[in-house]
């Protein structure tokens, strides 16, 4: 049996790391499995690959929260050591009334699905943490062809439930099952469409007094339609999109599924976005939605909009209103204006407006990570059709580290990107670029709070204040404090910054070439000094990028932690190792900076760092 918790600790910091975009401690993510709503708790269940950056043997991550923003990472909910099959995507209820009869104690039983080539079930009789196979992993239906991904919902016209099973049997299409007991199904029809790719999904949901019915794919391609009890028919020939980008796999929206079983008829989606990485995971899931029917010029449409529970991340709000700008008091109006993660909201008269862009992570030279921007002329925002309604339009962004979500008119379009914001202190302006006359009826900034806790170095003990930060290699919290690992030259900085001062840090090299503390850096590591114990040279050595200060001989020893004191007076640096002065210097490259680490070609560990 595997270990059921295989992360190390973290603090959620880690360069482009989302903080209110849930991602695993480590590992790979992809597909959203089985979300359900059971007692008080949502449960995200996961494509999760825990011991690689990569697609690999798939298991199921888990996850859980009361609020469906902070999240807490669970012991793995399926495992293949113990669990039979391929446990790729599927989906899954709570059987509140024991159709399956499966129920022994207090719990409803969760049921999920899940396998290719036809599906197994697995069941949960302690609220969703831990899960049976049932009938010895029996796979209770088969399509033809390649199949995978089931999803079942509850119909409550024909009272039975049904499942959608991808499968590739004369072309792309789903297969429809049904079932009294959520455990023997018959077959029930088939729909066939070229758009109709992986990850099926069908909703019910709320429109004009009735209901009808949301077949979407993957790709969030979508059919509105009606559903008999054992078929599905729309006169649509033409897919919409739930999520106006590329959606394919790997992208920033892919394989979305709706919470099962939450209370009236509210419709939570989450998906998975593929292009977020950082030093120990790969994907995040996207922020959940309310999505909803709306009839539209065009017709009806599935919009999205982030779910309230928002607000309880919401900090330091500051609003603007009733402004009429030219473009130079457009650019200056946010001048002044630091943010990091942060929602925006906008009402825009465009009616003497050409062009709007908001400008994503501004940099002192002018530069920017990312640009939103609404074209009056086309109508069009970021180039998917957006109509002004009485003459303006309403923009909503959601900026995290790595993602950014666009909504605008209360969710007619809904975009979610992964975007590798500049993380490194010193990017976080923001600005408006304008054509023509713009006029805001209002623009709020609300600053959003980390949905992870604690905040701090988790193992790390420093009194330098300000987040920390990767600046190359990868960095872990371990039991004895922070550890790096780089083929190269490799830091983790602290934003706190100090010219004339005395450091103290411990560094132990665990292998490989060299460990170090390092000060006086520049926000991306490109300048620094660095005091570090060199096991190819066997020395000593303070240096800076193209030039070696000073070296004094030591016979290093990996695994033994050395004591380093470094004073600074102007262009002095002194450096002391466990106690004793070894180098005594005069440089003058660099006068202030910031504080940190560093590991070169090998593995380090540094603990007890100190400023005074």
């Amino acid at each position: 049996m595997t270990n059921p918790f295989p992360y190390a600790a973290t603090n959620y910091q880690e360069d482009n790391r989302g903080q209110f975009h849930f991602s695993p401690r480590s590992g790979w993510m992809n597909d959203p499995n089985a979300p359900l709503y059971y007692r008080g708790v949502y449960h995200l269940y996961f494509q999760h690959a825990p011991n690689a950056l990569q697609w690999d043997t798939m298991h199921w991550g888990h996850a859980t929260s009361t609020d469906l923003v902070h999240w807490q990472q669970r012991p793995i909910a399926l495992d293949p050591s113990i669990h039979p099959g391929d446990l790729w995507s599927g989906g899954g209820v709570v059987d509140c009334g024991n159709d399956s009869g499966l129920k022994n104690g207090d719990h409803d039983p969760i049921i999920v699905y899940s396998g290719t080539r036809g599906v197994t079930v697995f069941y949960s009789l302690d609220g969703g943490y831990t899960f049976q196979t049932y009938d010895g992993g029996r796979k209770v239906v088969v399509p033809e062809g390649d199949s995978r991904d089931p999803k079942v919902f509850w119909d409550p016209v024909s009272q039975r439930w049904g499942m959608v099973v991808w499968s590739d049997a004369g072309g792309n299409g789903v297969d429809f099952f049904s079932s009294d007991d959520l455990l023997h199904w018959a077959f029930a029809s088939r729909f066939k469409a070229g758009w109709l790719f992986e990850c099926p999904n069908m909703i019910r949901m709320p429109f004009d007094g009735g209901y009808q019915w949301v077949l979407h794919a993957g790709s969030g391609e979508y059919y509105v339609g009606d559903w008999d009890g054992t078929a599905f028919r729309s006169d649509w020939t033409t897919p919409q999109k739930i999520n106006q980008t590329a959606t394919h796999a790997g992208a920033g929206y892919y394989a979305a599924l709706n919470f099962s079983n939450l209370k009236g008829d509210r419709v939570v989606s989450m998906a998975w976005q593929g292009e977020n990485y950082g030093s120990i995971w790969t994907g995040n899931a996207s922020f959940p939605v309310d999505l909803k029917l709306r009839r539209t010029a065009d017709g009806i449409r599935v919009v999205s909009t982030p779910v309230s529970e928002l607000d309880t991340l919401r900090e330091n709000t500051r609003t603007w209103k009733n402004l009429s700008l030219d473009s130079k008091a457009a650019r200056q109006l946010l001048a002044g204006v630091r943010v990091n993660t942060y929602e925006l909201e906008a009402v825009v008269d465009v009616r003497d407006l050409q062009r709007l862009g908001i400008r994503l992570h501004t940099g002192p030279d002018g530069w920017f990570d990312r640009e939103v921007v609404y074209d009056a002329r086309a109508q069009e925002l970021n180039g998917v059709g957006l109509r002004p309604q009485n003459g303006k339009v309403k923009l909503r962004l959601l900026v995290d580290r790595g993602q950014l979500d666009v909504f605008g008119n209360d969710g007619d379009v809904y975009q979610s990107f992964n975007v590798n914001f500049d993380g490194l202190p010193g990017g976080d302006g923001l600005e408006l670029f304008a054509e023509g006359r713009l006029r805001l009826d209002s623009l709020t900034i609300h600053e959003l709070a980390s949905i992870w806790r604690p905040l701090g170095e988790a193992t790390l003990h420093t009194n330098l204040g300000g987040p920390w930060y990767a600046a190359r290699g990868q960095w872990a919290d371990v039991a004895d404090g922070k550890q790096g690992k780089s083929p190269g030259d490799a830091f983790y900085l602290s934003t706190a910054k100090g010219s004339d001062f005395t450091l103290d840090g411990d560094v132990r090299l665990v292998d490989g070439v060299a460990a170090a503390l390092t000060f006086r850096a520049t926000r991306d590591a490109s300048q620094h000094y660095t005091v570090n114990v060199d096991a190819a040279a066997n020395v000593v050595k303070l240096w800076r990028p193209g030039r070696d200060i000073a070296s004094v001989p030591l016979q290093v020893e990996r695994g033994r932690t050395c004591h380093f004191t470094v004073q600074t007076a102007g262009p002095n640096i002194k450096v002391a190792l466990d106690g004793k002065q070894v180098i005594d210097a005069i440089d003058t490259a660099h006068a202030a900076g910031q504080f940190g680490m560093n590991v070169y070609n090998g593995t380090a560990l540094v603990q007890n760092v100190s400023v005074r």
